[in-house]
């Protein structure tokens, strides 16, 4: 199958969004977008945040236009315990980003060492990756892996491997160290990681970083081999909607 990732923009600044965030919070009345330009010192361009921060929920825009604080950051603010809130806020998005890609979804963090799945979202439509071998064991063959591993320095890399050996899961595993390490260097940080068929015959995949602060994540789908077809376009949408995701993780 010659199916070769294509770069895509990045999506837009998180860091944009939580300036936004904060001016609209400190105005409990409301506050226009002309306001919050000249508050945050951003250009208008950069204000397109806030049509992701509508859409999530963070900020609400009401009918005289102004713009106030959105059910999703009271909830965060709310009597649950932040861990509680954040999660609760990633299933939401995890669940509408499935809906939206047509495919199972998945965050998923380096965590103590070892490769975790912490989230995500399947349906009758869009069955989840059978894990006939433990992910945490698979990080050179799988799209949730090889994304947490670019994230790692050579001595991360070395040592996680150290402790998971390279096992041949299929017949396009990378079984070769030196191979493996050339292509995690190679990956784009903008292009998503793709495993096909390399985790599991039948099975395509792919994964996108998740930077909040030094944490390593990823979020990744996967589709049945006859739903290949879609794995770049539900890939690009991927990379695209991550952005909600990161805004979630650093709030």
């Amino acid at each position: 199958m010659a199916l070769k990732p294509e770069p895509t923009a990045p999506f837009h600044s998180v860091q944009y969004a939580l300036r936004v965030l904060e001016t609209v919070s400190r105005h409990g009345g409301g506050v226009t977008d002309v306001q919050i330009a000249r508050e945050t010192g951003l250009p208008v361009a950069h204000l397109s945040s806030l049509l992701m921060l509508r859409r999530e929920g963070y900020v609400e825009q009401v009918a005289d236009g102004a713009y106030v604080v959105g059910d999703s950051l009271v909830l965060l603010g709310s009597g649950m315990t932040r861990r509680e809130a954040l999660e609760a806020k990633l299933q939401e998005t995890l669940t509408e980003l499935r809906d939206s890609v047509g495919a199972a979804v998945y965050i998923s963090r380096y965590i103590d060492g070892e490769v975790k799945i912490t989230q995500f979202a399947d349906g009758p439509r869009t069955p989840k990756v059978n894990e006939w071998v433990d992910f945490r064991s698979a990080a050179h063959a799988s799209a949730v892996g090889k994304c947490l591993l670019t994230q790692l320095d050579q001595n991360g890399r070395r040592d996680h491997l150290s402790r998971h050996k390279i096992a041949r899961l299929t017949s396009r595993t990378i079984t070769n160290e030196k191979v493996l390490f050339s292509k995690l260097d190679s990956q784009p940080p903008t292009v998503p990681v793709l495993d096909l068929q390399e985790y599991a015959v039948g099975t395509v995949c792919a994964a996108v970083p998740l930077t909040a602060g030094a944490a390593v994540g990823c979020l990744a789908l996967s589709l049945p081999i006859e739903h290949a077809h879609r794995l770049r376009s539900a890939a690009d949408t991927l990379n695209r909607r991550a952005a909600p995701v990161v805004l979630s993780l650093a709030i």
